[in-house]
């Protein structure tokens, strides 16, 4: 029985990580057994290379360079976390994947989508997810999010960047959408968590649940 493959994927400010907590939190609930885990840096590698690509001091980081050093973060993820996961059945939870480089280092930086799509193969050894969700919104409302007193971080090297290079990146997402719409789910991101996470319950349970018996459907 193998495991399934989720990424979460959208525009910095979109609410993901959040919308990964509550089902991360659901399927702690229901015993399942599962990982929660992020590019760039989900392993200890990866970590360190994420403190180079976001680190507000690398102003000088080329745009070939950022891109090679995400593709060295995946390829250590896979074969370390992702894969050995799977594996053993486990419903793999990843704050990002092949889609963000697209996104970012394609439609952001505008390199060439050809290039990083034989490097994401190369990195991932072909590991495709079986569902990507895609969390919509607005960049300005994203932007708003982000600098609410509610936040407890500054932003980073890439958040920093120019609203055009932002809204190049959610006009990549929707694009990768259309491409690839076997897998892509667009939940917009405008509504209360809870609404926006019920949106979620009905796109993955119905999968998670042909692999483990969801019976709590309590969402604190």
């Amino acid at each position: 029985m193998p495991g399934l493959f989720i990424t979460f994927e959208g525009i910095d400010g979109c609410g993901k990580t959040t919308q990964i907590k509550m089902l991360a939190a659901l399927l702690a609930a229901n015993s399942i057994p599962h990982l929660v885990t992020c590019e760039p840096g989900g392993t200890k590698i990866g970590s360190q290379i994420r403190q180079i690509l976001l680190d507000n001091k690398n102003h000088q980081l080329s745009a070939t360079t950022e891109l090679l050093l995400y593709a060295a973060d995946r390829a250590q993820h896979v074969s370390e976390t992702l894969k050995p996961a799977l594996d053993k059945n486990q419903i793999v939870l990843s704050d990002r994947y092949t889609d963000a480089t697209l996104a970012y280092q394609g439609f952001g930086r505008k390199l060439s989508q050809p290039l990083i799509k034989e490097l994401n193969k190369i990195a991932t050894n072909s590991l495709i997810p079986d569902i990507t969700i895609l969390f919509d919104l607005p960049v300005p409302l994203a932007n708003e999010r982000m600098l609410s007193p509610s936040s407890e971080r500054s932003k980073d090297r890439l958040e920093n960047e120019k609203k055009e290079f932002h809204q190049r990146v959610r006009e990549g997402y929707l694009s990768l959408a259309k491409e690839f719409p076997e897998r892509f789910f667009i939940i917009n991101t405008i509504d209360k968590e809870k609404a926006v996470f019920q949106e979620v319950c009905q796109v993955i349970l119905p999968k998670i649940n042909l692999l483990y018996p969801i019976t709590n459907h309590v969402i604190k």
